[in-house]
Formats: structure tokens, C-alpha cells, sequence
């Protein structure tokens, strides 16, 4: 090919026409309606596109003070007795409590009066005599009804929530369990002890007898209880230690760094 016919064929190119759509010939004509409004990411301004606004939202009251409430349990130093709450029983264990503590589910209304109406037609028809008919074996619960089981010797095994609130309720419990040589044990969530008793939570719950089969299993629960908390001096004894904050760590930390090149400094002198 000759230059001539190259350079005749590149003149002769028509330029490309742009295509203009309906879409984009509706925005010439509404120019008005489409107006730029360009965004201000300052302070107090337009959020940044993608970032996660939770910390923008106005929480409701009760989640506010159970986020504060633990930031000051992090924060405070607390003393031994309520310190002693957070040593709760270990996962195998409490498996195994809650297992025993099933079988013994108080009865409820429509049970109990079944019961007593079979109980009643057998008296009747002189088939068992009132020794016979004995109330069956279940978990006490109520913080006035165990304290009083407590008090008169006849509570075997006591199991205290660690979350109650307010914690004075419960507070001194685990002293009258020592002084009364009652096997306890403190466990997380007052709502699973809740659900043992057909209740939303429970503060307490108490055992005064189990049946034969569960004796074993009752008293390897109970030496293990003696060992964990009655007998733990450092358990009740120990404060609790508080954790500081991020500004307050990074404060200690600057210090610690300046200390260090002081030193460094006054040894290479």
C-alpha cells in the first residue's frame, strides 16, 4: 500500500457520533431539577457513606445503664464479697447440678391438684393411710422461704445466682451457708434457675432431700461445692481487680515510655 492511499484513507475517516439517549436528553432539558449538592463530611455534618453508625443511635435507657453498669464493675476495685460473685461454678459441674435439679421441678397447679385429688380417692377408698400420702420431693425456692430453710438446719445444698440485682439481696448469703455449714454454690444466670421453678428468674434455690438413686451423684456434688466455695478462704478474701480504661492505658504507657528514655539516657552519660 502506497502512502498516498494510507494517508487518503485516514483523512476520510468519519469522525464517531455520539448517541445521545432519551435518558440524558431529558437531564439537558430539566437541568433545574437535576442541581448538584455536593456533600460536607465535616464535624456535625453529612455521616461518611459506609460507616457504622451505632454509635450514633440513640440506645434505649435500660441498655445504657447495663453498658454502664459494666464499665464501672470494670472499672472499681470490688470488694471481696461482691468479688467472691464471680467465681461461679465450671461448666462440667453445673451440667451435672442442673441435670439433678430437673428431676426435682416443682409441680405445677394443674399437677398438684391431680395429685392431691388421686391421693383424696384413695383415702377414701382406704387404699393408703395419710403416713402414706406424702408431699413428693422438689426444689424450695424464695430468698425468705431458703434463708429460713438455712437458719433451721434443714437446706442440704444451696444454689445462688451471680447476676441478681441488686446484688444486696443475695450478698450475705454465702456467709450463713459457711456459718451454718451449708454446701453452696454460685452460678450464672438467675434465669435458668428461673426456668427449674417455673418462674422467670430466681435469686435461690435450695435442696432439703433427694431419692435414693440420686444420692451418690448429690453427695459428689456436695464435696466438690465444700472444696470450691466453703472452704476457699482466697475466694471470699480476694478484691476484685479493675481495668483501665483505653485513654487512662495510653496515658500509663507515654509515662512509662518518657521514664525509659531517662533512664537510657542517664546511663549513657
Amino acid at each position: 500500500m502506497s502512502k498516498a492511499t494510507g494517508a487518503k484513507k485516514a483523512g476520510g475517516a468519519k469522525a464517531p457520533v455520539k448517541k445521545t439517549s432519551a435518558k440524558s436528553k431529558f437531564h439537558e432539558e430539566h437541568a433545574h431539577l437535576f442541581q448538584a449538592r455536593p456533600r460536607n463530611y465535616g464535624i456535625g455534618r453529612e455521616n461518611v457513606p459506609g460507616r457504622d453508625l451505632g454509635r450514633y443511635v440513640k440506645w434505649p435507657r435500660y441498655i445504657r445503664i447495663q453498658r454502664q453498669r459494666a464499665i464501672l464493675k470494670q472499672r472499681l476495685k470490688a470488694p471481696p464479697s461482691v468479688n467472691h460473685f464471680t467465681n461461679t461454678l465450671e461448666k462440667a459441674q453445673s451440667t451435672t447440678l442442673f441435670k439433678l435439679l430437673s428431676k426435682y421441678r416443682p409441680e405445677t397447679r394443674p399437677e398438684k391438684k391431680l395429685r392431691l385429688r388421686a391421693v383424696a380417692e384413695k383415702l377414701a377408698a382406704g387404699e393408703t393411710t395419710t403416713t402414706e400420702a406424702k408431699k413428693p420431693k422438689f426444689v424450695k425456692f424464695g430468698l425468705n422461704h431458703v434463708t429460713s430453710l438455712i437458719e433451721k438446719g434443714k437446706a442440704k445444698m444451696v444454689v445462688i445466682a451471680h447476676d441478681v440485682d441488686p446484688l444486696e439481696l443475695v450478698l450475705w448469703l454465702p456467709a450463713l451457708c459457711r456459718a451454718k455449714n451449708v454446701p453452696y454454690c454460685i452460678v450464672k444466670g438467675k434465669a435458668r434457675l428461673g426456668m427449674i421453678v417455673h418462674q422467670k428468674t430466681a435469686a435461690v434455690l435450695a435442696i432439703t432431700d433427694v431419692r435414693k438413686e440420686d444420692q451418690a451423684t448429690f453427695d459428689q456434688l456436695n464435696k466438690a461445692f465444700l472444696e470450691k466455695f466453703n472452704n476457699n478462704t482466697d475466694s471470699f478474701r480476694k478484691w476484685g481487680r479493675h481495668k483501665l480504661g483505653t485513654k487512662a492505658t495510653a496515658k500509663v504507657n507515654k509515662l512509662e515510655r518518657e521514664k525509659s528514655k531517662e533512664m537510657a539516657a542517664l546511663q549513657s552519660q
